[in-house]
């Protein structure tokens, strides 16, 4: 628990540099070279980023049944090559909040035993406060400090206290953040043992949902690509797995404070201040499938509500696959409208909007998401949606793929706007201007 911090190598010393030779002009680069330039630099790049330090924020209520196996999953990190990150990489901070039970003498006992710093903290939140999104703002807060108290970190993690992240998960963090981007949410899967548990109708449930996600996050890619978030990814945020530049996090003021959904709120709120979110597939964790949760509304209840009704709707975000992809596709040429590259008058006849409201909001100084959130509220074809229920997946699944095919044989640049017209009624077929 003494450990002291040891000084990370900076990401522009000669350790860390990325240049490699290069070929003279006008001549080919033999593939030899190429895969041997892709080696250096990914080792060069994993170097850079297990230099900077991190301090991993865990808030935990009454979790001594499981926040042993978290700690545990931490203590033996590993670089993308095997090799055991350093006991001084990063630094865990488990906020103990409002805890009954004993949650705080399990994290000291298994403190001992890790190689790495591990701080229990220690408060009872006000009863306005004590619920899962305060306290792991609070978490995130308190780590930060430490952070700018050892002067040298600039990352901060956060996970859940009945989660396990998996042997690469700090350093597969830092790598994406070593791109350029300032945000890493993980993906997020549910522990085996304890899925199969909750019965076969469930176990094919959740098979469904993940064909379909996995269908809608390639449609979503290809029609309004984000060069920092390219394909192959996923669209979830997830408390379970976030990693956080301090310097992006103090920008926006923090994680926003509210009793759920901080997580989503986090990248929203990075996202609309221009900050870049990657949702990658290398970072990953599973979870509890527990059935009784701290949060009213949060994962748990709505895992129980699913186990009693196998047909309950999904997620709101996971509509028809026409559907989504119109919405997909006007997203992309509203963001080249707002920068100036598309007709903001052709765009808004459209989709059946005032032509005063793109002006307006521009305006306003409104930012994309701002104005974006506007459109959808003001365009019929874009505010309405439709929840699925898992009985529909399969032919939403067979839609999506066929959606796919076409759009795997040209560029989004190329794709044909779509109108404002609602899609053909069983006809499987969408209106195109």
């Amino acid at each position: 628990m003494g450990r002291r911090i040891a000084r990370s190598i900076a990401a522009g010393s000669p350790l860390c540099s990325t240049t490699s030779p290069v070929p003279r002009p006008g001549s080919p680069e033999p593939a030899m070279l190429r895969g041997i330039r892709s080696a250096i630099e990914r080792i060069f790049q994993a170097m850079a980023a297990v230099s900077a330090f991190a301090s991993i924020a865990i808030p935990a209520c009454n979790e001594a049944e499981r926040i042993g196996a978290c700690l545990a999953a931490l203590a033996v990190q590993r670089d993308l090559h095997g090799s055991p990150l350093s006991a001084d990489a990063f630094e865990i901070l488990v906020f103990a909040n409002n805890c009954t039970d004993d949650t705080v003498a399990v994290a000291e006992r298994i403190a001992r035993l890790l190689p790495q710093r591990v701080v229990v903290a220690e408060e009872c939140l006000p009863r306005e406060m004590s619920n899962a999104g305060w306290a792991r703002k609070r978490a995130m807060d308190l780590a930060i400090d430490r952070l700018k108290k050892f002067g040298n970190g600039r990352v901060v993690m956060t996970t859940d206290a009945d989660s396990c992240v998996s042997p690469t998960w700090v350093c597969s963090n830092l790598c994406e953040l070593a791109k350029g981007v300032d945000c890493v949410a993980g993906y997020v899967d549910a522990a085996p043992s304890e899925i199969v548990m909750l019965g076969r109708g469930f176990l094919q449930r959740g098979r469904l949902e993940d064909t379909y996600l996995r269908l809608v996050a390639e449609i979503v890619a290809r029609c309004d690509p984000r060069p920092h978030d390219p394909w192959p990814n996923h669209r979830v945020s997830s408390g379970a797995s976030l990693a956080v530049t301090v310097e992006a996090y103090r920008a926006i003021g923090g994680l926003p404070a509210r009793p759920l959904g901080e997580d989503a709120a986090l990248t929203a709120s990075l996202e609309e201040a221009g900050f870049k979110v990657r949702h990658s597939l290398d970072v990953t964790v599973q979870t509890s499938c527990r059935l009784s949760g701290r949060a009213t509304g949060g994962a748990a209840d709505t895992m129980q509500r699913r186990l009693t009704d196998l047909d309950a709707p999904c997620d709101e975000d996971l509509e028809p696959a026409l559907h989504l992809t119109r919405r997909a596709l006007c997203r992309s040429f509203f963001r080249r409208a707002w920068r100036g590259d598309f007709d903001a008058d052709t765009f808004s006849a459209r989709v059946a909007i005032p032509p005063y409201l793109i002006p307006r909001l521009r305006a306003e100084e409104a930012t994309f998401l701002e104005a974006w959130e506007a459109i959808s509220v003001a365009s019929s074809a874009l505010s309405e949606r439709r929840t699925l229920r898992p009985s529909e997946l399969p032919r939403e699944i067979s839609a999506a793929r066929l959606v796919l095919a076409a759009l795997r044989t040209e560029s989004p640049t190329t794709t044909t706007f779509p109108s404002g017209r609602h899609d053909r009624e069983g006809s499987g077929e969408t209106e195109l201007a």
